[in-house]
């Protein structure tokens, strides 16, 4: 946020990784005694944001946003001193205030104007920023003023819209209202709920009005149309949509959309590894003679990296690597036929026979346990790896997991005014337990008579959902539904055991059928400290212990505290994306699952209350 007179006034703190996931471009970020919006990417100082080089999450940005996004950044920042005035604390993301209406806290107050309206003041802390607020000097001049608060209420609109509520609109049911209006927000009741909130102007015209008529489709009837309003850019566009009513601070407010890749091997040697990883600033070098060359590559923005194998050795490989390029007739720096399908390579990376020792990417094939033998393939214990996740826009209302990519690329709202030419992102490490399902078990599943019965049950549900909203279809497939439901037990069993929260265990599921199949899951957890995680989770893959694990996760499956209810779910009555799946016993948290909770049904896994109706562990 900017103060009126000493420029960029620093108000919080929020984690890299948050600024993606919770608190990205377009979203509101809810501080102690302020409500503020990350700004538009045309804002962010890039001097100190720093480049990620991920060819792979690279193409397939640009496959989304345009050929014209050059590089991945990391948000700015600058390492903290005790100077509260230093540089450090004009380094960061912009913010500014959203919700502009601000509401005197003070009980026989309760004033309801913009905090551009002078009514207000900004008292600005710059030893303790979580302290900065506006205050209302209606009880005088000092710290006993009373703070201003951000209204409660805004609305947006599916387009990815949003805008301060119209309260003078609201209040006046449309009119025109007198000039010198004043307005007040009070509570009547004791529990908050917008019944016991009331509107009312100074004109006294027009009687106090309740939030509640401002909700749901009574409040679609009596709210005017969208405006197009990008606050975090300041741009209108043409847009007309109904609006909705939501509160400050909805999960519904903000939603991202993500592309998320990790770190895979282009060399089994940790210097060739690093070399083409960072190869968009290594060829040019090659083309200049040996002596500048040498001189020229500890300038590098790499040379970190680098700088423990040696000049001479780094020279020597990026020599052979270009001599690999040319007698393979490829462009230097070529993506080896890696393009824009980001499952293949990581599949292929993780059920490779041979194990890896690289910084990011470390793999250990682990013998499969006796008990599950006939349907599990292969088990790879992943000590290290590295996750990189870019954001490339975000939705209002609707999450966009289940989304198109296509739909995703037209209907997510712009991070920057004018096309994006860089994206941020974060970068994570971790650890992982691979596990590749036998092909020829689940191809018989699937051609099983209850299961095409199940899956076309589950199909006409996925269909009504996605006719309701003005999706196309794209059904994924039994396979993946049974793959990713066999994941969350898996989730809620490593949890009680790993050390992790059950939150902190994300998934990844290869579900393909065809010519090249793909059948496995992977299960991590990853930190943004460089050192990554503790071992844990990989820990639970060994022999001893996964057979163990994954008789627990089927037996908890088998029964849900919800059922009969659960177990009987008919999924096309209300056009719902799951079947027998619930909170008590399949649902995992937002940050574990990759597809918002949907497509999940414990039938496919085991018999339930409700039966057998297609379950493939017997």
């Amino acid at each position: 946020m900017t103060a009126p007179a000493n420029g960029p006034l620093r108000v919080g703190e929020l984690r890299p990784s948050q600024l993606l996931h919770t608190y990205g471009v377009g979203s509101v970020a809810d501080l102690p005694n302020l409500s503020v919006m990350v700004l538009g990417l045309d804002r962010w100082e890039l001097d100190r944001a720093t480049v990620l080089t991920e060819d792979r999450l690279l193409a397939a940005v640009r496959r989304r946003l345009g050929q014209q996004v050059t590089t991945l950044r990391t948000p700015p920042h600058m390492q903290e001193t005790t100077d509260p005035f230093g540089d450090w604390a004009r380094v960061g993301v912009p913010v500014g205030l959203f919700p502009r209406w601000l509401r005197c806290s003070r009980e026989q107050c309760n004033q309801l104007s913009p905090a551009s309206s002078g009514l207000f003041e900004l008292e600005e802390q710059y030893f303790r920023p979580e302290n900065t607020r506006y205050v209302h000097n209606c009880f005088g001049q000092g710290r006993r003023r009373p703070t201003a608060v951000p209204a409660r209420f805004l609305i947006a609109c599916r387009a990815g819209h949003m805008d301060d509520f119209p309260w003078m609109y609201f209040v006046h049911r449309g009119a025109d209202h007198p000039a010198g209006c004043t307005l007040s927000l009070v509570e009547r009741g004791t529990t908050g709920e917008a019944a016991n909130v009331f509107v009312q102007c100074s004109c006294e015209k027009v009687p106090a009005r309740s939030m509640a008529e401002a909700m749901g489709l009574r409040g679609e009837r009596v709210l005017p149309a969208c405006r197009g309003h990008h606050p975090h850019l300041g741009t209108f566009d043409t847009c007309g949509e109904q609006v909705r009513t939501i509160v400050l601070g909805a999960t519904n407010s903000w939603f991202p959309a993500q592309l998320r890749v990790f770190s895979l091997p282009k060399a089994d040697e940790p210097l060739l590894q690093a070399v083409r990883e960072n190869w968009q600033y290594l060829q040019p070098l090659a083309a200049v003679p040996q002596e500048a060359a040498k001189m020229l590559l500890p300038t590098q923005q790499c040379w970190l990296e680098l700088e423990q194998y040696g000049l001479d050795a780094v020279w020597d490989e990026i020599t052979r690597e270009v001599q690999r390029q040319t007698e393979q007739h490829l462009a230097p720096g070529a993506d080896d036929g890696e393009d824009f399908d980001l499952a293949t390579p990581e599949w292929e990376a993780f059920t490779a026979a041979r194990t890896r020792q690289l910084p990011d990417f470390t793999t250990v094939r682990e013998p499969v346990p006796d008990e599950a033998g006939d349907w599990l393939e292969q088990v790879v214990l992943v000590h290290r790896l590295r996750e990189v996740a870019a954001l490339t826009g975000f939705t209002r209302i609707d999450a966009p997991e289940w989304m198109p990519q296509d739909y995703l690329s037209q209907q997510s709202a712009p991070l920057t005014a004018e096309a994006a030419t860089w994206v941020p992102c974060a970068e994570l490490r971790g650890e992982g337990v691979f596990l590749k399902f036998r092909e020829q078990p689940l191809a018989a599943w699937e051609a099983r008579d209850d299961v095409r019965a199940r899956e076309g049950h589950l199909k006409r549900a996925y269909e009504k959902w996605c006719a309701a909203r003005g999706v196309e279809p794209r059904w994924p497939g039994i396979r993946y539904i049974l793959l990713h439901s066999f994941s969350h037990a898996l989730i809620r069993e490593f949890a009680l055991e790993c050390g992790y929260g059950a939150s902190g265990i994300a998934e990844r599921i290869y579900a393909r059928s065809g010519s090249q199949p793909m059948a496995g899951i992977l299960l991590y957890t990853a930190a943004p400290d460089s050192e990554g995680t503790l071992g844990g989770l990989v820990s639970l893959g060994r022999r001893g212990r996964l057979g163990a694990s994954l008789d627990q996760a089927l037996a908890a499956a088998r029964l849900c505290s919800s059922d009969p209810m659960c177990a009987e779910h008919d999924p096309t009555v209300h056009g719902r994306l799951h079947g027998a799946a619930c909170h008590a016993c399949l649902f995992a948290a937002e940050t574990s699952c990759e597809r918002g909770n949907h497509l999940l049904d414990r039938a496919l896994l085991v018999e339930t209350l409700a039966g057998r109706h297609g379950a493939f562990f017997g």
